[in-house]
């Protein structure tokens, strides 16, 4: 991995104020120095920046950086993991206008894509809109259902409406529609990119889930999917509940994610390296 701190080597210094856990990221994934959505990740993170920061962010100059961090790394395909965070946050003084620093990380490409079987659970993140960094909740929620024989865990508010997994959406059909849930979440880039590129009928609405016995209110559902920038995977099976239809759908909605152009960040950073 190589860590960058507005576009520079990061030194120690530079990564230590990340340890206030106060800041927000986004995570995308890299192929042929190019992206899916990635105006999508660059407002999620000018958004953020003003809600957490009250301050602009140049998301020109943050874009440069992803591209400099790349050619760098020299990787073609790679996982981008853009964090925005201040070295001069004080939390004993946290309306002080502060400039923000970017932490650019690059590491090995992943694709998600093997079906899971999730559990449900009473939770919801802080600030949900916002990818920021303080997953250690969600973290101790997938870790708690993994002990129980799960793959991971599926997010319910106290009202009973399904809202986000751990770190992607879902979105289930009931045999004439794509349902997305309507409860406070992070809206995903990939469910972003699904909803305006779905070919088919869709709907956003409140998603019931009653007990740990299985879907209820939803009658008809028999399958599902979870999505977010490392890929789509099927949900097998919620609560024991099993979706048969699962598979087939998320086959489906990877059509329709493929077709989606990718974005590049500029001209081949290799070559402009080499000056050629």
């Amino acid at each position: 991995m190589t860590l960058t701190c507005n576009g520079q080597p990061a030194q120690v210094e530079d990564v230590l104020p990340a340890l206030v856990n106060y800041g927000h990221f986004t995570s995308l994934q890299v192929r042929n120095h190019a992206v899916q959505g990635l105006d999508l990740h660059l407002a999620r993170l000018s958004q953020a920046t003003r809600e957490l920061f009250g301050s602009a962010l140049d998301t020109a100059q943050v874009r440069g950086w992803m591209a400099q961090a790349l050619q760098q790394a020299r990787q073609a395909d790679a996982s981008l993991r853009v964090t925005v965070y201040s070295r001069h946050f004080d939390f004993r003084n946290p309306l002080a206008a502060v400039p923000v620093d970017v932490l650019v990380a690059v590491s090995a490409p992943v694709t998600l894509t093997a079906a899971k079987r999730v559990r449900s659970v009473v939770w919801q993140r802080e600030l949900p809109q916002i990818k920021h960094v303080g997953t250690f909740g969600l973290f101790a929620e997938r870790r708690a259902a993994m002990a129980e024989g799960f793959d991971d865990v599926l997010f319910v508010t106290a009202d009973g409406d399904v809202s986000e997994g751990s770190t992607w959406n879902l979105a289930v059909h009931d045999g004439e529609r794509l349902l997305w849930p309507q409860a406070p979440a992070l809206r995903g880039t990939a469910e972003t990119l699904l909803k305006q590129h779905w070919p088919g009928a869709q709907l956003t609405q409140p998603l019931r889930l009653a007990g740990l016995a299985g879907l209820a209110g939803l009658a008809g559902v028999k399958a599902a999917f979870a999505c977010n920038a490392s890929g789509l995977w099927a949900l097998e099976a919620i609560d024991g509940h099993v979706l048969p239809g699962s598979q087939a759908l998320a086959e489906q909605a990877r059509a329709v994610l493929a077709a989606v152009p990718w974005d590049r960040f500029g001209s081949d950073p290799f070559c402009a390296a080499k000056g050629t």
